[in-house]
């Protein structure tokens, strides 16, 4: 059983097709150019020939240019073109399709976003005006599985409950602080969006996946009622349910024995005979890093997703406008991860050699391994082993996944004279991630193994010579594993606004906001070693409890919980079993509160008047805020023992100035221009009062750390300029520079012999110390003096192609590329992505393709070669397609393919980019029906 997962696939030559592309839409910008000067002069068109109504894809392209072209800040926006009708399955891969933007995935689905060079805690998402702080969740522990950030996942709402999304990509006073990368805005359907009287959409989609060969449904449906632009009420509900898989091969990194561990498993029993004496003494030199758990893998997931919206407008007299926005996300997981991977009982770390196991292991794990082959690089790491005698261990993990979001808004909006206005909202939300159970069954087997990672260690071939993966006899029980995790996050929010016309062309803003968010949670962890579970699992025969699991990478054995759970009489628990067996829970981790209260104000002057004849609007003004920062958390000691909790508060304040300007150099062609700074929150795991605290055995020198509440926000400095070229119903070239100068950067940093009174840790967590005594080692996040700078292009052409002979002059395109520059302490980006979007359409059927492509991006660098905290993600391309038929006016089917090229996921570890983790979620395919009326 052997299959080649090369890191790097074969692709077109994409330099190529952007060239050909961009060409298309200058050549189509050019001719509506041409034909616009010879009717001039001639007759007006306005007069003969009748409004022509743009529909479909190309509408949501024209609505969303005239956002941008009107703004004053830089803006991209996507606009649904009715109800029900957002442009792609997912928010994060529409998003995907604007300059700027990239997106990671969980399985196959676009679930975060980096915009302009800055990753995702760097992006401020706004949900009907307020802040959204969603929890994390992800299926795999090298994606940050459950990690608490201010990054949200947009994977969380269904896209058929969202009428328009909108990327700020530069900052102005009137807005909220933070998010320096910009702000997405979110926006559910509101009655007054539509005509007088009632509207109502249906969608239906029902989709499978070629891996798990499931019926995907997917529901959607829209209620509106508008009583004359008096009163009005709207409702959503979304509904959809999948399977979902990702399969491949993955490690844990690498482990690196020293050489004394060598020659000691040597003594018990590990055979080295086989190897040559150069082999020999490199293995025994302590030098060599051997790839760690070397694993086949498949991540298996029941997956539902319900949202409610509602929006209740009313105008009780003509100037005043109330809305209330109500919303509620669901979004459940049921896992199911299956593992094949390296896993020695009397060795080191999980690498693929053993010594005997002694103890209640069976017969077959009484022997020690014997090591046929080495091979390994210049820079010392294992590229291939060979074993016979393996000890494997086969990993079956369940876990349920509850994220909930509930959000309440009230707007207002009075327009009190002809020159002042009034406006703001109050809100609440509340976000809870639960995990009721994540479960782990392990059972071992004994086999060979031929691990093969390439030359260049950048791919995986895994083959399992002279045994059988599948066969009971091969393998004994282990033990039972149960974990549980809790996170929740609320905001409250309040905002007033005011905004005066001194003049027709002059206009002053201020306001004032309220902004509270807390955030907290603990995890558990009640492992084999605690809860009882070795005595009487461990070396017992797996034969009435284990079936064959069989995916792409190949095939083996796993354990099934109902049978092994009645066999030994266990259950999910957090403490002794009812047969007396089990400990109390010892390991509980992440237990801490942490809460942000900021108080914030702004003055803004906006004009829209003339510079040398030509017009010229835009902004400039100043926000000030305050912050106060409290955490609290646990200071744990050896084995996670809990010795205390720290208190800890700080507080921030600033102002920051913002100018944005816009010339209109015809009434084409713009130029913009932005100077601005903004601020970025420090991470909520920076900022965590949690901690440890150690006192060594023999020489007494404690060691402490803990996170930091007093942390400074990130500040930047933004310059950006932009020249915008309007054509047509929906042409548009743009070509853009931007830079940003980072400062307040945040870092580790040890401080030496430090008195524990000036750590922020109880000193009460070390027997017999006080305030006076020293703490020779104190770990905690600081700022950084250092700056951070960034730059980077944007290019953006679309355009329908109308100089084309019919019928080719219904093809459009959209294209977009961004550069970014900067250095290696921001990680999360991609140095280049383009995009590009086909489509033709028609009054009656439609069809479009994207290509989304992203460079090789890194989430975490370290200057050593072999440090595993240099580790990222290779570039990758997806490609999704998606037709539409309107049977009739009112109803329409739909075909959509998600993933066409099946793109592999790759991880990797270390600057020579050795295989980590890489895998597969298969293409997606969904047919629908969608009726309005």
């Amino acid at each position: 059983m052997s299959k080649q997962y090369p890191v790097r696939a074969m692709c077109p030559n994409r330099k190529n097709f952007w060239l050909a592309t961009v060409s298309a839409l200058v050549v189509s910008a050019s001719s509506s150019v041409a034909l616009a000067q010879q009717a001039s002069g001639a007759l007006a068109a306005s007069d003969l020939v009748d409004e022509v109504v743009v529909t479909g894809f190309r509408k949501s392209l024209s609505d969303a240019r005239a956002i941008k072209r009107d703004s004053v800040i830089q803006k991209d926006a996507i606009v649904a073109e009715d109800m029900a009708k957002f442009p792609d399955l997912n928010l994060a891969e529409s998003l995907q399709r604007l300059p700027g933007v990239q997106i990671t995935r969980e399985a196959g689905e676009g679930r975060r976003i980096s915009l302009r060079g800055l990753g995702p805690d760097f992006s401020r998402v706004q949900l009907n005006g307020m802040e959204v702080l969603g929890n994390v969740d992800s299926a795999q522990d090298s994606r940050g599985q459950r990690s608490r950030d201010r990054a949200f996942d947009f994977n969380i709402f269904a896209s058929e409950l969202f009428s328009k999304v909108e990327v700020e990509k530069t900052f102005e006073a009137a807005q909220n602080e933070g998010g320096m990368a910009g702000t997405v805005a979110l926006f559910t359907g509101k009655p007054f969006d539509y005509a007088p009287g009632s509207k109502a959409a249906v969608s239906l989609k029902l989709g499978t996946n070629e891996y798990t060969k499931d019926t995907q449904p997917r529901v959607a449906a829209l209620f509106s009622r508008n009583w004359d632009n008096k009163f009005g009420v709207a409702v959503s509900v979304a509904y959809s349910k999948r399977e979902t898989t990702e399969q491949g091969h993955n490690t844990y990194n690498y482990d690196q024995p020293d050489a004394d561990t060598l020659k000691g498993l040597v003594a018990k029993g590990l055979d080295i005979s086989h190897l040559s004496a150069a082999q020999k003494t490199k293995f025994l030199s302590g030098d060599l890093y051997f790839a760690d758990g070397n694993r086949i893998s498949s991540w298996d997931s029941k997956a539902e997703r319900l949202g409610l919206t509602g929006a209740v407008q009313w105008k009780p007299i003509d100037n005043l406008l109330l809305t209330l926005d109500v919303l509620h996300g669901e979004f459940t997981t049921h896992r199911d991860e299956m593992h094949l991977a390296t896993r020695p009982l009397k060795s080191d770390g999980s690498v693929a050699f053993d010594t005997p196991a002694g103890g209640v292991w069976p017969a077959i794990f009484q022997k020690g391994s014997v090591i046929n082959d080495l091979a390994w690089d210049k820079d010392n790491y294992v590229t291939k082993t060979d074993v016979t005698g393996t000890t494997f261990g086969s990993e079956h993990r369940r876990s349920l996944n509850e994220n909930r979001f509930n959000q309440l808004a009230l707007t207002g909006k009075w327009d009190a004279s002809d020159r002042l206005s009034i406006d703001g909202h109050v809100g609440y939300e509340k976000s809870t991630y639960k995990t009721p159970y994540d479960d782990k069954l392990y059972m071992r087997a004994k086999g060979n193994l031929i691990a093969n990672y390439g030359a260049d260690g950048q791919s995986a071939s895994f083959s399992y010579p002279g045994w059988d993966p599948t066969n009971p006899a091969n393998y004994a029980m282990d033990s039972f594993y149960y974990r549980g995790f809790n996170n929740h996050s609320e905001l409250r929010e309040g905002v007033l606004n005011a905004r005066y016309e001194l003049t027709d062309a002059l206009t002053v803003r201020a306001g004032i906001a309220y902004h509270k968010f807390t955030q907290g949670g603990r995890d558990l962890f009640y492992d084999d070693n605690v809860n009882g579970t070795r005595s009487k699992t461990r070396g017992t025969s797996v034969a009435d409890i284990s079936s064959v699991f069989t995916n792409n990478a190949g095939s083996w054995l796993v354990g099934d919980y109902a049978k092994a759970f009645a066999k030994y009489k266990e259950y999910h628990r957090f403490g002794p079993n009812t047969d007396g067996t089990g400990g109390a829970l010892q390991d509980i981790e992440n237990v801490y509160e942490t809460s942000e209260e900021t108080i914030s104000e702004y003055v803004q002057a906006d004009w829209d008047s003339e510079l040398f004849g030509k017009r010229f609007r835009g902004n400039i003004g100043l926000r000030g805020y305050s912050t106060d920062t409290h955490s609290t958390g646990w200071i744990q000691g050896d084995s996670y023992a809990y010795l205390g909790t720290t208190d800890v508060k700080g507080s921030y304040e600033g102002v920051l100035p913002a100018l944005n300007t816009v010339l209109d150099l015809t009434p084409e062609v713009l130029v913009r221009f932005s100077a601005t700074q903004n601020l970025n929150r420090p991470s909520l795991g920076s900022m965590a009062a949690k901690g440890s605290a150690f006192q060594d055995e023999d020489n007494g020198e404690i060691t402490a750390s803990r996170g930091n509440p007093d942390l400074k926000p990130f500040k930047d400095t933004t310059l950006d300029l932009s020249v915008e070229y309007y054509f047509g119903k929906s042409g548009l070239l743009s070509a853009g520079v931007f830079r940003k100068d980072i400062t307040n950067f945040i870092t580790s940093n040890t401080l030496h012999n430090v008195p524990f009174s000036e750590t922020g840790v109880p000193y009460s967590t070390i027997p017999g110390a006080t305030g006076s005594t020293i703490v020779t080692d104190f770990d905690v996040p600081t700022n950084s003096s250092d700056k951070v700078k960034l730059t980077g292009v944007e290019f953006v052409a679309q355009g329908q192609f109308s100089f084309l002979p019919e019928p080719f002059d219904k093809l459009g395109g959209v294209a977009n590329y961004t550069y970014v520059n900067s250095n290696t302490d921001l990680t999360g980006i991609s140095k280049s992505n383009y995009n590009i979007t086909l489509y033709y359409e028609t009054d009656r059927w439609g069809a479009r393709g994207s290509l989304s492509h992203r460079t090789r991006w890194y989430t975490g660098y370290n200057s050593d070669v072999m440090s595993a905290d240099t580790r990222g993600f290779e570039g990758s391309t997806y490609v999704d397609a998606s037709a539409f038929f309107n049977l009739t006016d009112k109803l329409q089917v739909s075909l959509d393919a998600v993933n066409l090229t099946n793109e592999k996921d790759t991880q990797f570890w270390g600057q020579n980019r050795y295989l980590y983790n890489q895998n597969q979620s298969g293409r997606t395919y969904m047919m629908g029906l969608s009726y309005k009326f």
